[in-house]
Protein backbone atom coordinates (compact mmCIF):
# COMPACT_ATOMS: atom_id res chain seq x y z
CA UNK A 1 0.00 0.00 0.00
CA UNK A 2 1.42 3.37 -0.80
CA UNK A 3 1.98 5.79 1.88
CA UNK A 4 2.06 9.87 1.71
CA UNK A 5 3.09 11.99 4.61
CA UNK A 6 0.91 15.42 5.17
CA UNK A 7 2.93 17.59 6.96
CA UNK A 8 1.58 21.26 8.05
CA UNK A 9 3.74 23.86 9.60
CA UNK A 10 2.55 26.79 12.00
CA UNK A 11 -0.54 28.29 12.65
CA UNK A 12 -2.30 25.76 10.62
CA UNK A 13 -3.91 23.86 13.41
CA UNK A 14 -6.24 27.52 13.71
CA UNK A 15 -7.45 26.83 10.37
CA UNK A 16 -11.31 27.69 10.62
CA UNK A 17 -10.69 30.44 13.32
CA UNK A 18 -7.63 32.41 11.61
CA UNK A 19 -7.44 34.50 9.18
CA UNK A 20 -11.01 33.64 7.75
CA UNK A 21 -10.63 35.83 4.94
CA UNK A 22 -7.27 35.12 4.00
CA UNK A 23 -7.61 31.24 4.47
CA UNK A 24 -11.08 30.12 4.90
CA UNK A 25 -13.58 28.77 7.47
CA UNK A 26 -12.18 25.11 6.95
CA UNK A 27 -10.42 23.29 9.80
CA UNK A 28 -7.12 21.25 9.40
CA UNK A 29 -9.61 18.53 10.46
CA UNK A 30 -11.60 18.99 8.05
CA UNK A 31 -9.17 18.97 5.57
CA UNK A 32 -7.19 15.84 6.93
CA UNK A 33 -11.25 14.20 6.95
CA UNK A 34 -11.56 15.21 2.56
CA UNK A 35 -7.76 13.70 2.16
CA UNK A 36 -8.82 10.56 3.67
CA UNK A 37 -11.85 9.51 2.49
CA UNK A 38 -9.75 10.79 -1.43
CA UNK A 39 -7.14 8.44 -0.35
CA UNK A 40 -9.21 5.25 0.73
CA UNK A 41 -11.13 5.39 -2.78
CA UNK A 42 -7.54 4.96 -4.30
CA UNK A 43 -5.89 2.54 -1.39
CA UNK A 44 -3.79 4.98 -0.29
CA UNK A 45 -2.69 5.58 3.10
CA UNK A 46 -1.87 8.83 4.54
CA UNK A 47 0.12 10.18 7.63
CA UNK A 48 -0.93 13.68 8.93
CA UNK A 49 1.15 15.84 11.17
CA UNK A 50 1.43 19.25 12.21
CA UNK A 51 3.67 21.51 14.40
CA UNK A 52 4.74 24.90 15.21
CA UNK A 53 8.47 23.83 15.73
CA UNK A 54 10.69 24.40 12.97
CA UNK A 55 12.73 21.92 14.00
CA UNK A 56 10.44 19.12 14.39
CA UNK A 57 9.53 19.33 11.01
CA UNK A 58 12.34 18.78 10.25
CA UNK A 59 12.56 15.62 11.71
CA UNK A 60 9.52 14.36 10.65
CA UNK A 61 10.68 14.72 7.45
CA UNK A 62 14.24 13.04 8.12
CA UNK A 63 12.19 10.44 9.16
CA UNK A 64 10.51 9.40 6.30
CA UNK A 65 12.69 7.44 3.76
CA UNK A 66 12.09 4.25 3.63
CA UNK A 67 8.13 4.80 5.23
CA UNK A 68 6.54 7.03 2.92
CA UNK A 69 6.26 7.15 -0.74
CA UNK A 70 5.25 11.01 -1.38
CA UNK A 71 5.10 13.86 0.72
CA UNK A 72 2.74 16.86 0.46
CA UNK A 73 3.74 19.97 3.00
CA UNK A 74 2.24 23.25 3.74
CA UNK A 75 5.06 24.90 5.40
CA UNK A 76 3.20 27.76 6.51
CA UNK A 77 5.17 30.60 7.52
CA UNK A 78 8.39 28.40 7.45
CA UNK A 79 8.04 28.58 3.12
CA UNK A 80 10.00 31.94 3.55
CA UNK A 81 12.69 31.84 5.12
CA UNK A 82 13.67 28.21 6.47
CA UNK A 83 16.29 26.96 5.26
CA UNK A 84 16.48 24.49 7.61
CA UNK A 85 13.20 23.14 6.08
CA UNK A 86 14.39 23.07 2.78
CA UNK A 87 17.75 21.22 3.11
CA UNK A 88 15.90 18.28 5.10
CA UNK A 89 13.53 18.36 1.47
CA UNK A 90 16.73 18.20 -0.22
CA UNK A 91 18.27 15.85 1.79
CA UNK A 92 15.53 13.01 1.09
CA UNK A 93 14.85 10.58 -1.57
CA UNK A 94 11.54 11.21 -1.50
CA UNK A 95 9.15 13.56 -4.02
CA UNK A 96 7.47 16.39 -1.91
CA UNK A 97 4.45 18.68 -3.56
CA UNK A 98 4.48 22.16 -1.51
CA UNK A 99 0.64 23.16 -1.23
CA UNK A 100 -1.26 26.47 0.31
CA UNK A 101 -4.71 27.22 0.76
CA UNK A 102 -4.14 31.15 -0.26
CA UNK A 103 -2.64 32.30 -3.86
CA UNK A 104 0.88 33.68 -1.95
CA UNK A 105 2.11 35.78 -5.17
CA UNK A 106 -0.69 38.04 -4.31
CA UNK A 107 0.07 38.61 -1.01
CA UNK A 108 2.30 40.55 0.77
CA UNK A 109 6.20 41.02 -0.83
CA UNK A 110 7.62 38.41 1.67
CA UNK A 111 5.02 35.96 0.92
CA UNK A 112 5.62 36.07 -2.64
CA UNK A 113 8.43 33.88 -2.58
CA UNK A 114 8.84 30.48 -1.86
CA UNK A 115 12.84 29.20 -0.55
CA UNK A 116 11.23 25.37 -0.61
CA UNK A 117 9.56 25.59 -3.63
CA UNK A 118 12.67 25.18 -5.94
CA UNK A 119 13.45 21.72 -3.52
CA UNK A 120 10.12 20.37 -3.97
CA UNK A 121 8.54 18.72 -7.24
CA UNK A 122 5.98 21.30 -7.76
CA UNK A 123 3.57 23.63 -5.71
CA UNK A 124 -0.10 24.41 -5.41
CA UNK A 125 -1.38 27.38 -4.02
CA UNK A 126 -4.41 29.70 -4.11
CA UNK A 127 -7.18 26.99 -4.13
CA UNK A 128 -8.24 26.93 -0.69
CA UNK A 129 -8.57 23.36 0.50
CA UNK A 130 -8.77 22.00 -2.67
CA UNK A 131 -4.84 22.41 -3.04
CA UNK A 132 -4.62 19.48 -0.63
CA UNK A 133 -7.21 17.69 -2.66
CA UNK A 134 -5.04 18.41 -5.77
CA UNK A 135 -1.76 18.09 -4.43
CA UNK A 136 -2.85 14.57 -3.72
CA UNK A 137 -4.45 13.81 -6.52
CA UNK A 138 -1.39 14.48 -8.22
CA UNK A 139 1.09 12.14 -6.09
CA UNK A 140 -1.55 9.16 -6.36
CA UNK A 141 -1.04 9.79 -10.39
CA UNK A 142 2.59 9.65 -10.35
CA UNK A 143 3.05 6.81 -8.09
CA UNK A 144 0.90 4.74 -10.15
CA UNK A 145 2.91 5.45 -12.92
Amino acid sequence: MMKILVINGPNLNLLGKREVGTYGAVTLDEINKKLTAQAKKNDVKLEFFQSNHEGEIVEKIQKASGKFQFIIINPAAFTHYSVAIRDAIASIDIPVIEVHLSNICAREDFREKSITAPVCLGQIFGFGPISYQVALEAAIKLLKK
